[in-house]
Order: structure tokens, then C-alpha cells, then sequence
């Protein structure tokens, strides 16, 4: 094996981006990433921090969930979740985030790199608040970088094309799974009820 090591032999191996792929880059959200944010129901967070492995948490709401305050803030609400926390521990030690926004049926996507905090304004949990409950707290990004991210990886995977979705009952449960995992007492069923009932109480 022959690992890459530098910028030097990677770039050697790829060569230089392509004039668009960086004309592309904004410093703020323009009307078109302001509509994509209007549609969109899902998000991807990227974060890191010092001495810790890097994660990708989802946030998926109604569209349009992230709200956005002006051309360079967005906020993303925190519903009711594991209580992990790994994205918000991060952004703690480091506010560096990445996001990458989805529109179901579509394949490209949007990107967004900035610092994030966390924040309890009273206006910015308003401004989120949904079915009349607000957010426990939300995720304000000053962005620094959007672009469009091309459609290659979605097409290639054919993620939105219905004849490539798996049968779901070719998977175990993620009551089944647990349970081989962690040694969750009780029936497969039982724990797959038990988490369907929870999910209905906590969803928001």
C-alpha cells in the first residue's frame, strides 16, 4: 500500500480544481441558497474538536426548518434528541462546522462552512418554534463559505430513485440490533414498541 501524505503528492495525483468549482464559492447565502434553505427538511453537521474523533449529526425537521437571519446567519433548531450532545461539545472546543443540505428528489446539494454557537435567545427559539413547541436551544452559524455542491455522488448512488430502495425487512429492526448489540432486556418486539411510543412523545 502507498499512502498520500502530503498536499503535494495529492495534488500530483488529482491535479488542480477546475476553475467553476472555486468561482462557485460565496461568502454569504445568496437568493438561490436562501430557496434551497426555504425547501429543505435535512441537514448534515460536521464538527470536530481537539482530542476528539470528528462526527456527522443529522437535523431533519419540516422544510424550511433552518431559519435564516440574514445573508450570513442561519439557525438550526434542537429538538429533543439522545442528549449525546456530540455536535454541541464540539462546537464548545471548536466552532468550525460543515453542513450539507438535502432536498429530497434533488441531487445537489448545499454547503455550508462557518463558526457556529449555541444559543437561547428567546427570538431565535421563536423564530424556530414549530406545532407550538420550541426548540430546546439552536445552532447559530455565521457561514463563510456556500456553494452548490455538483450532483455526481447522488446520481451515482441513485438515492431518490425508487427502484433502488431497499425492502426494509431485509434489515433488523434497530430494536433487533440494539439488543445484539448492547444486550437490551425483553423481545425484539417489545423494544421496537417501546421506541415507537417514545418517539411519538418526544418528536418535538
Amino acid at each position: 500500500m502507498s499512502a498520500i501524505t502530503t498536499i503535494e503528492e495529492l495534488r500530483a495525483l488529482y491535479g488542480e480544481p477546475g476553475v467553476r468549482s472555486l468561482q462557485k464559492q460565496m461568502p454569504m447565502l445568496d437568493r438561490h441558497a436562501r430557496a434551497f434553505l426555504k425547501k429543505s427538511p435535512f441537514v448534515l453537521i460536521g464538527s470536530s474538536a481537539p482530542g476528539k474523533l470528528p462526527d456527522v449529526s443529522p437535523k431533519g425537521d419540516h422544510p424550511g426548518f433552518t431559519h435564516v437571519v440574514d445573508d450570513r446567519t442561519l439557525v438550526i433548531p434542537d429538538r429533543p434528541g439522545n442528549k449525546r450532545l456530540d455536535t454541541f461539545e464540539n462546537v464548545i472546543l471548536n466552532p468550525m462546522v460543515g453542513l450539507l443540505f438535502l432536498l429530497p428528489g434533488m441531487d445537489e446539494t448545499l454547503r455550508v462552512n462557518g463558526r457556529a454557537e449555541i444559543r437561547t435567545d428567546p427570538e431565535l427559539l421563536e423564530a424556530t418554534t414549530h406545532e407550538g413547541k420550541a426548540p430546546i436551544s439552536v445552532l447559530l452559524v455565521k457561514a463563510e463559505e456556500v456553494y452548490m455542491h455538483c450532483a455526481k455522488a447522488f446520481m451515482r448512488s441513485k438515492l431518490w430513485n425508487p427502484e433502488t430502495f431497499i425492502d426494509r425487512k431485509t434489515m433488523p429492526t434497530l430494536g433487533a440490533m440494539l439488543k445484539d448489540q448492547i444486550g437490551l432486556a425483553g423481545e425484539v418486539a417489545e423494544i421496537d414498541r417501546e421506541m415507537e411510543e417514545r418517539y411519538k412523545v418526544t418528536l418535538y
